[in-house]
């Protein structure tokens, strides 16, 4: 019996957030559980409605669309989470927006090594080591600038009113203490990541 019906995943690029997504979604599939990128949702959507041409360095940025776009989709996360069993939901919110949900194991995906996480973007997107470095760090402070922003209110009730940080802690959406599970992915490779969520999910039985 698993001891969480729900698996939120988050991490920023080139941490193995998606790798874990498609590793679970194999091993669980036939379990009944369904795997969910946010971020893929958002790109084909955004492409769909014209807001950028789906160029490989156009990456999910909160200012190409409008507002009411991310909050529909994080919110559709949470009340996913909230209300259904065995989703495995991958986006760079999904941990954020699942604090308070019981039965969610939230995991954050990290690595130590800057300059693998770089080279993992520019193998992944065939970017010049330049251009990955210039795109993450320009995605990074445009999302947590806009976030910020947008989800100050949803900071204050899911963190700082649950006591998990303080009120005088600058608002990050991958702080280790809102997660139940981190992993640095670049002291443990792909299949000891999976085996770990898989054990501290309880299935390891149900997978042998």
């Amino acid at each position: 019996m698993p001891k969480y019906i729900n698996v939120a995943i988050s991490g920023l690029p080139g941490c193995g957030s998606t790798t874990l997504l498609g590793g679970l979604k194999s091993r669980l599939q036939f379990h009944g559980w369904t795997g969910f990128s946010g971020g893929a949702f958002m790109r084909a959507y955004a492409i769909e409605q014209g807001f950028f041409n789906g160029n490989s360095t156009e990456h999910h940025n909160v200012e190409a669309y409008p507002d009411d776009f991310d909050r529909q989709v994080d919110y559709d996360i949470r009340h996913k989470l909230q209300t259904q069993e065995k989703w495995i939901i991958e986006s760079w919110l999904a941990g954020f927006f699942s604090q308070g949900i019981k039965n969610t194991l939230k995991v954050l995906m990290t690595c130590s090594d800057v300059s693998v996480r770089i080279d993992r973007v520019v193998n992944r997107d065939g970017l010049s080591v330049q251009d990955a470095k210039r795109n993450m760090a320009s995605r990074h402070k445009t999302n947590l600038k806009s976030w910020s922003k947008m989800y100050a209110k949803e900071w204050q009730e899911f963190v700082v009113d649950r006591g998990i940080l303080p009120a005088s802690a600058p608002i990050d959406f991958w702080h280790p203490a809102l997660y139940d599970l981190v992993i640095d992915t670049y002291s443990t490779n792909r299949k000891e990541c999976l085996d770990l969520v898989i054990e501290t999910l309880g299935m390891k039985d149900d997978l042998v």
